[in-house]
């Protein structure tokens, strides 16, 4: 598929999914340091188990200092519902920590005031912060250009030929924020989630409800098969 063929697809996808489900409103978005810590918990677990462990954390400990200062222990404990929670505590933490020890604070609000590959590069050099982490902050606190690919978007984008098959996930961020204009970030953030929760599921796709389906691969390729 040419260049241009691709960004007409993609405007119509995006323009399709609009008119499906509308314009998406996410949460009130949470500050940086908030929304990095919430997205670390998000890894591995869904949206239920990371609120609870999220809330149980800003319940427990009143500042993030205070959760920097804890003892590892108590954190485990407390983020325990978003599972993994021996490696997300001493992550949590080693992250503040390193951010405390580089910034003297852990106010991450003037990463507004980088250009968005210069706040992206600083954000990922923290282990345990990858491409969506970074762009999930970027995009949802910060109202930066970034583009987050989850394990939903793969997948729909994979299915109705939006991206190469062997991009991986890490790849496919670069690519879509050249692909999509910028202005359609969040909603074709959200609305493809959706899709991908909703419809385009993994094990059993719902395709006969989907409003892409005449013109996905992966639809196409599944009726070649039953014939």
């Amino acid at each position: 598929m040419t260049v241009k063929k691709l960004a007409e697809r993609v405007l119509f996808v995006h323009q399709t999914l609009l008119d499906f489900f509308g314009e998406p409103a996410w949460r009130n978005p949470l500050p940086p340091l908030d929304e990095l810590v919430s997205t670390i918990l998000s890894q591995n677990t869904n949206d239920v188990n990371r609120d609870r462990a999220f809330d149980a954390l800003r319940a427990r400990f009143s500042t993030w200092e205070a959760v920097l200062d804890a003892s590892p222990e108590s954190i485990i404990e407390v983020i325990r519902p978003a599972g993994l929670a021996n490696q997300k505590g001493p992550r949590i933490q080693n992250v503040l920590r390193e951010i405390m020890v580089e910034r003297g604070n852990l106010d991450l609000r003037f990463l507004s005031d980088l250009p968005v590959d210069e706040a992206r590069a600083w954000l990922t050099k923290f282990k345990g912060v990858g491409p969506k982490t970074a762009a999930i902050v970027l995009c949802f606190s910060l109202k930066r250009p970034a583009f987050p690919v989850d394990t939903h978007i793969y997948r729909v984008t994979g299915r109705i030929g939006l991206r190469p098959e062997k991009i991986s996930a890490e790849q496919a961020h670069e690519h879509f924020e050249r692909l999509f204009p910028p202005e359609t970030y969040y909603a074709a953030h959200l609305n493809l989630i959706r899709l991908g929760r909703e419809i385009c599921q993994a094990r059993k796709p719902k395709c006969p409800d989907c409003p892409l389906n005449h013109i996905c691969d992966y639809r196409q390729e599944l009726k070649k098969q039953q014939k």
